[in-house]
């Protein structure tokens, strides 16, 4: 049986996750070559996450420029409060960010981040008008024990918990399989599609029709050299890049992988 089609094409989206790298000055410098780069992109949306840190940095340099939008790697789920070393959702709207990183496998496993913990953080993003990117993915002992399926559905009912059905349409999904992040290793086109696949049938049977729509982006050491075939796949809606969207032309490459893409979509 085939998937439910959204009433439109569902428009690609290519996110930068700079992870710990980049002081403000550098910032201000990898900023300006990838505004040169896309100025004239306009069939995907492109987000750029830097540090907490970077980010007054990144604000200024952007300016009014609409082609890229902000992110946040993470937010906690409370307005305010006694919790050290932790950014608010308002905090982060301040300096215009748009999009925040949830659940990425590095904070699931270095910071003991659960599912319900990424649920909170979900339903905080929305309410403080941003747009959560939820990860999800399993890990290679994982995936060698035939258990992909099982992680992905207990993790994307799990961490999805409670969202609100009325803001769907801010929700993004990124697939990382961790045995795939930063190792050089990367899911075959058909592999990560498969996946992206169970999760849109997923989305579905949680939210109607309406969750065809939703963007599922795949991550896991996403280059130029593989991203065309990645972005070819009917489920793929674009990328959650790591290392390569450090290097300004790299990640424009991987940009440009979501044109030939679409536009079979649009003929």
């Amino acid at each position: 049986m085939s998937r439910a089609k959204p009433a439109a094409p569902r428009r690609p989206l290519i996110a930068g996750n700079w992870k710990m790298h980049r002081t403000a000055s550098d910032t201000r410098t990898l900023i300006e070559d990838i505004v040169k780069r896309v100025d004239r992109v306009a069939y995907a949306d492109i987000v750029v996450c830097p540090p907490f840190t970077s980010l007054p940095a990144a604000h200024e340099t952007l300016g009014r420029h609409s082609i890229i939008a902000l992110g946040a790697q993470t937010m906690h789920s409370a307005k305010e409060g006694a919790f050290t070393g932790e950014i608010s959702g308002p905090m982060l709207r301040e300096f215009g960010v748009r999009y925040v990183i949830l659940g990425h496998s590095e904070r699931r496993q270095f910071d003991h981040e659960t599912d319900a913990k990424v649920a909170a953080k979900a339903i905080a993003a929305v309410h403080f008008h941003l747009r959560p990117i939820v990860c999800v993915g399993e890990t290679l002992t994982q995936r060698e024990a035939k258990e992909t399926a099982s992680i992905i559905e207990t993790q994307v009912r799990s961490s999805l918990a409670g969202f609100p059905p009325d803001q769907l349409e801010e929700l993004v999904i990124a697939y990382e399989p961790v045995w795939a992040i930063g190792t050089g290793k990367v899911a075959t086109p058909k592999q990560a599609n498969d996946v992206h696949q169970q999760i849109r049938k997923l989305l579905v049977s949680l939210f109607g029709p309406t969750g065809s729509a939703i963007r599922i982006l795949y991550g896991g050491s996403v280059k130029p050299e593989n991203a065309p075939d990645l972005m070819t796949q009917p489920d793929i809606d674009g990328a959650l890049v790591g290392g390569a969207s450090l290097d300004s032309q790299a990640f424009f490459d991987i940009i440009e992988s979501a044109r030939p893409a679409r536009a079979s979509d649009h003929d």
